[in-house]
């Protein structure tokens, strides 16, 4: 007979990581930052839930090291603590001086006895000081003397040690716990562990922590917990989500693929929480049937004509023999009408949109289209434009560790739409459109080859010029037949007052979208222009 044994939980208990679960947390926090390994580095240092469990990361870990050393220094003093070694080096002078009493009083060598006797007279009050100074300078007379001393120099390290350990620590030791000496040097070491553990988590040196030591010092939860941090790396890269280039971990094509899946997975999860509303579809494209959805002919239909439906609405009608079968008779498969489009994403990359997590919400927008594109519509062409005081061309590679540029904080759309344009003409298709996603006015332009950059007029102003040359391209654009519909991440009345000059021209969409709800506007956008039922 099986048996299973219920237990709270308590923190030790082995639990078993998986790597699909690692990377949605790795995901979730390179969403925020441009660098693979800041993001693996965050994650190891905030740790992570999984299934209700709680992994410290590396700055619990430190946080739990520094409590320990504030306890101990709380708890005891070392007032006694040196009491061992001064009383076995007062012990072996006072044989050496009786020894050197003899002499004297035989009277041999009278006067090297005063001479060693004024020597030890003159030792400094520190034990380590005094015993090495013995140890350098002095010949002992007395046999059982130098026996004694000969062990307490084995000692002088820790002696030396706890000297300096004391004059660093004592003021802080007022705890009510004197401690002896063995008991202080066992102090000692363990504060030298901490601190050394202290500096290793501090800088995440994993190669040197070592998870029995924490256990040792921290209780078996902190060993269990480190180890479990180490295999993060190892699983993620035996999953195959990470490479290793020069030192520092590097996403590989499966990894972005999978970041991908699940930026359109959250997305999705957000579509699901309400009901979307009605959307422009360009019908231009093949019609995809569904069998399992039918409907009455209506005039104009294609005619995929549902047997069983149309025979058993004829049989309802007349139900003889011969059977009659009329066009009211008629049932039809639904339809899906699908249309191939090419489609350019035009991401503001400006500093402003580090603001309110715009950028991040962005990059899983554009993650999560250049998944759903790739998947379930590799006939369409999808490119991603990142535009800040120029605009560059990013490859899918390239998104997961994009992020917005502080070194370039201008706006510059116009140059994004030129290379979007650019982009669509090697990509004829009849649906063609850009989408812009930005949160600012633009404030830079090319013109006759230079690049301009213009600062707005005042706060949340217009930048004259820019604008200017950025309609003009719109204009140049709306010409090509490209359709441009924009999401705003602010709802300025500048930005706004620009983007409707946009949409009178190139008579494209612009929406307000919060960052939080960027994506589900975004893909029901794009699923809208894909398909209609018919």
């Amino acid at each position: 007979m099986l048996k299973v044994k219920y237990t709270a939980w308590d923190g030790t208990q082995r639990i078993k990581l998986d790597a699909e679960q690692l990377f949605e947390k790795l995901a979730e926090a390179l969403s925020y930052t441009d660098d693979v390994q800041q993001a693996l580095d965050w994650l190891l240092r905030q740790g992570l839930d999984l299934d209700g469990v709680r992994v410290m990361g590396l700055d619990e870990l430190l946080a739990e090291v520094r409590e320990q050393m504030r306890e101990r220094l709380a708890k005891f003093n070392l007032d006694e603590a040196l009491d061992e070694p001064r009383l076995r080096l007062v012990d072996i002078l006072d044989r050496e001086r009786e020894a050197l009493d003899e002499l004297t009083r035989a009277g041999d060598e009278g006067a090297l006895a005063r001479e060693k006797r004024a020597f030890l007279d003159d030792l400094p009050d520190s034990p380590a000081e005094a015993i090495q100074r013995l140890a350098q300078q002095y010949q002992f007379v007395d046999p059982e003397a130098a026996r004694l001393f000969k062990e307490l120099l084995g000692e002088l390290d820790d002696i030396r040690d706890l000297e300096q350990f004391r004059h660093s620590h004592g003021e802080q030791m007022r705890g009510q716990t004197a401690l002896d000496y063995q008991q202080a040097l066992e102090l000692m070491r363990e504060m030298a562990a901490l601190k050394q553990l202290e500096r290793n988590l501090m800088t995440g040196n994993f190669a040197a922590l070592d998870p029995n030591e924490l256990r040792r010092l921290l209780g078996e939860r902190a060993g269990q917990d480190l180890e479990r941090l180490g295999q993060i790396i190892v699983l993620l890269g035996n999953a195959g989500y990470l490479t290793q280039k020069e030192g520092r971990a590097r996403l590989s094509p499966r990894g972005i693929r999978r970041i991908g899946q699940l930026a359109l997975r959250d997305i999705y999860q957000q579509m699901l929480r309400d009901r979307p509303g009605s959307h422009a579809t360009d019908q231009r494209g093949a019609a995809q049937v569904r069998p399992e959805r039918t409907r009455p002919y209506r005039d104009g239909d294609m005619l995929e004509l549902a047997l069983v439906p149309t025979l058993m609405n004829a049989v309802r009608r007349k139900p003889t023999a011969p059977l009659e079968v009329a066009p009211q008779d008629f049932e039809v498969h639904e339809a899906d009408h699908a249309t191939t489009t090419s489609t350019v994403l035009l991401l503001d990359m400006s500093w402003s949109m580090s603001w309110e997590g715009r950028f991040a919400a962005a990059k899983k927008v554009a993650l999560a289209l250049e998944s759903l594109i790739r998947t379930r519509y590799p006939r369409d062409y999808f490119g991603i434009v990142g535009f800040y005081t120029r605009a560059v061309e990013l490859k899918a590679a390239d998104l997961p560790e994009a992020s917005w540029n502080m070194g370039d904080p201008f706006t510059n759309l116009q140059d994004g739409l030129r290379l979007a344009s650019e982009m669509l003409r090697k990509r004829p298709s009849r649906n063609q459109h850009v989408i812009v996603v930005t949160d600012g006015q633009p404030t830079a332009y090319f013109s006759r080859g230079r690049l301009h950059c213009e600062w707005p007029l005042s706060f949340g102003g217009v930048s004259l010029r820019a604008a200017a040359e950025t309609l003009k391209e719109v204009e140049r654009v709306t010409r090509l037949g490209i359709t441009i519909n924009t999401f705003m991440l602010d709802d300025s009345p500048g930005l706004r007052a620009f983007v409707e000059r946009m949409t009178r021209i190139n008579k494209g969409r612009a929406l307000y979208s919060r960052p939080d709800r960027l994506g589900e506007y975004l893909l029901v956008d794009y699923l809208g222009k894909k398909r209609k039922k018919v």
